[in-house]
């Protein structure tokens, strides 16, 4: 368990690298195989603009990358933070470090970003995507980079994570933006078993659902436990009866074009239309109140 915290606190950049490139290309190549849609896009220049997110995530992320090792470094030299409360073995701390990052870092921001406005209209950048595959994990507005890095500070501070722990974290967060967002078909009994776990492919292409309930289920990013137990969890009988992109821009002048959707979280609000599904779906989650006052 050392040697693993030992390398993630000194990751090379060639290795983060190659997790998010080789998962990219990977799924990339897997989506061609065993599609869950039969898309008619330009899948490259799809690609192109979804990448160009990235690009701007990683000049912030390296921007502020001093800010959370620094917090990291400084509550494990003070011993401060959830993990320092009771003696734990190595392995416990990983474990609860990585879930209660991703509970922070992933879950809470997400469903704090579907509800509050201002917030929400930077991160509808990401669902305005109608054309779901595994680079659209990586398609989120800067302003939203910003306040999920400082979701993540944040959670490094209550929770005291070494900085090992944090590098092992996104790590395994890129490694699931792409999973869950490719265009695979995989087993339905599969993906459901997993799910009482981990999110799966299927269980987070309904978040991507183009309207309301659906829209406001499935928050989370590696462990599925959070939906489940904050009673945010849906799913549908057939995952191909989805509708992508979210209903208040579905226009492609709107979504499709990089610099329009840069200008989003500028533009006026608008209200969900809400409620555009059949009657066949499990769901255990009430109506979003973004559209009120």
């Amino acid at each position: 368990m050392e040697s693993i915290i030992d390398f993630f606190e000194d990751i090379p950049t060639v290795w983060r690298a190659t997790i998010l490139i080789g998962g990219i290309f990977i799924f990339w190549v897997a989506e061609g195989v065993i599609p869950l849609f039969q898309f008619t896009y330009n899948k490259v220049r799809h690609a192109g603009i979804n990448l160009t997110f990235t690009l701007f995530t990683a000049i912030i992320g390296f921007g502020l990358a001093g800010v959370l090792y620094f917090t990291s470094t400084w509550v494990t030299q003070n011993e401060f933070g959830l993990l320092w409360l009771v003696e734990l073995p190595l392995w416990a701390k990983i474990i609860l470090g990585v879930m209660l990052l991703d509970f922070i870092g992933a879950y809470f921001v997400h469903w704090v970003e579907h509800k509050v406005k201002w917030m929400w209209k930077f991160h509808l950048v990401h669902h305005s995507d109608t054309t779901v595959d595994v680079t659209t994990g990586l398609r989120h507005h800067p302003g939203e980079t910003v306040f999920r890095i400082f979701f993540t500070i944040m959670g490094v501070l209550l929770i005291g994570v070494p900085i090992g722990i944090v590098m092992l974290y996104q790590s395994i967060s890129v490694l699931f933006a792409h999973i869950t967002h490719a265009n695979i078909n995989m087993p339905r009994n599969v993906d459901r078993a997993l799910s009482w776990v981990f999110v799966t492919p299927h269980m987070h292409k309904v978040h991507h659902h183009y309207a309301q309930p659906l829209t406001d289920t499935n928050y989370g990013n590696i462990f599925a436990i959070w939906d489940r137990l904050f009673g945010t969890f849906a799913e549908v009988e057939d995952t191909r009866d989805l509708t992508y992109g979210i209903d208040t821009h579905m226009d492609p002048e709107e979504n499709d074009r990089l610099a329009n959707l840069l200008k989003i979280p500028f533009q006026s609000y608008r209200p969900p239309v809400g409620s555009k599904f059949g009657e066949d779906v499990e769901i255990s989650v009430s109506n979003d109140d973004r559209d009120n006052p």
